[in-house]
């Protein structure tokens, strides 16, 4: 865990909370949960360092060690020496390498998975050119589905447990009863997300769950950045569609519909624009995917076509801008100045401490960011953007899939006595 960028784990981020102490079985799963949380947010350590963190005796440590070794959630490493006075302990670290969560993204034009082990390692990693918007929901959730069943089929061949499965989504969802109740972008509505996909799965089906792209995309950046101390954060999406996923004092915000986030749709871009939500000058009409693409190239040019992997397309329009393209550095100047202005807006009203470009904007970083940089900076209110910094997203298109991923590994940290049963 040192070595990667997945160092710290946000716990107010559980789809539930801790498990509380009503009974000496509800006791030992809570205690469980408080270790693993506790190696997979500070790193491996000795039993002794356990106990003192964690106010445990040290003998209810070395028992629920036990347990937790023996259902292959941690192992041994090395010798614990700094700063140890005497014979050095064996250091507990975190393992869970038999077993994986998996976050599937649901976009406008390509279905991709991400499986994460339980160290936040990626097993597996898919990714289709789909045209959702063109085809119906069903005919999605059949590929969705058949991309789940083969991915885990092949990490059981190899020992690997899949745990839970999160899928997102664009638009409104309800993650309650499992439905997408509003994506424009892709053409649906009151859509059972969650049952289709346990219904294509059957009996194989592990822990299913529904959730908004740009807030899974959120928890990927919130979990993965090397930024010290960041407690609020703004992922801003960039794809067809366009949203924010929000994290305030650490925990994820979705408001009281669910619907926080949704500031493609603010009133910021062309009056004349339509967006499909079927209002005109939305801000997504003016910087998603679909308006760089219109001013970058013309309508038959190969970057527009959905039957291609977008990272190819837009892999092209990069390469053109590299070459000096005229019309290519235009559309990434125009797409500057458009989010200039609701970027400028979110950094006003939450203040956040980091602002993640993902998506498209991500591959563009180099010619977006310190021209939004200097804007943010001459139009925020507070000083120096209120100790906002403004960075693209290492994780490109996989964030929404990797959060999903993360989510589905909630599970283990929750209830690790219930995970270690199904083994």
């Amino acid at each position: 865990m040192a070595t990667r960028a997945v160092e710290t784990y946000p716990r107010e981020l559980a789809m539930a909370g801790p498990p509380g102490a009503k009974d000496r079985s509800s006791t030992r799963r809570a205690n469980q949960s408080l270790i693993l949380n506790l190696l997979h947010t500070e790193g491996g350590r000795s039993r002794a360092r356990i106990a003192a963190d964690t106010g445990l005796p040290k003998a209810t440590v070395t028992n629920l060690i036990a347990e937790l070794m023996e259902g292959g959630l941690v192992r041994e490493g090395g010798a614990e020496r700094e700063g140890a006075v005497g014979r050095p302990g064996q250091v507990v670290e975190l393992d869970g390498r038999s077993l994986c969560g998996v976050g599937v993204e649901i976009n406008v034009d390509y279905v991709s998975l991400i499986a994460l082990d339980l160290p936040g390692d990626v097993v597996a990693q898919r990714r289709l050119a789909v045209d959702v918007a063109g085809v119906p929901a069903e005919q999605v959730l059949d590929t969705v589905g058949e991309l789940v069943a083969a991915t885990m089929e092949e990490l059981a061949a190899a020992g690997v447990r899949t745990i839970g499965v999160t899928l997102a989504a664009p638009g409104v969802i309800d993650p309650v009863r499992g439905v997408v109740t509003y994506a424009s972008n892709i053409g649906w509505r009151e859509v059972p997300a969650v049952a289709g996909l346990r219904r294509r799965l059957g009996r194989a089906a592990p822990e299913i769950h529904l959730e908004n792209d740009a807030k899974l995309g959120a928890i990927a950046e919130f979990v993965t950045t090397d930024t010290p101390g960041v407690r609020d954060l703004v992922y801003l999406t960039g794809a067809t569609g366009v949203g924010a996923g929000i994290i305030a004092g650490g925990n994820l915000l979705r408001g009281n519909s669910g619907f926080a986030g949704e500031v493609g749709h603010l009133p910021l871009g062309d009056p004349e624009q339509q967006c499909p939500c079927g209002r005109r000058g939305c801000w997504e009409t003016a910087v998603g995917l679909a308006a760089l693409l219109r001013l970058a190239a013309d309508r038959y040019d190969p970057v527009h076509d959905p039957s291609v992997d977008v990272e190819q397309r837009l892999g092209e329009l990069r390469r053109r801008a590299e070459a000096g393209d005229a019309r290519t550095l235009a559309a990434l100047d125009a797409l500057a100045r458009a989010l200039s202005s609701g970027v400028a807006l979110l950094v006003d009203v939450l203040n956040p401490r980091l602002l993640v470009l993902g998506g498209h904007f991500a591959v563009f970083g180099t010619y977006l960011v310190d021209a939004i940089r200097d804007d943010v900076r001459d139009t925020v209110i507070a000083p120096d953007a209120g100790g906002c910094e403004l960075v693209p997203s290492v994780l490109g298109f996989t964030a929404p899939a990797r959060g999903g991923a993360y989510l589905a590994l909630d599970a283990v940290y929750q209830d690790p006595i219930a995970i270690m049963q199904l083994a």
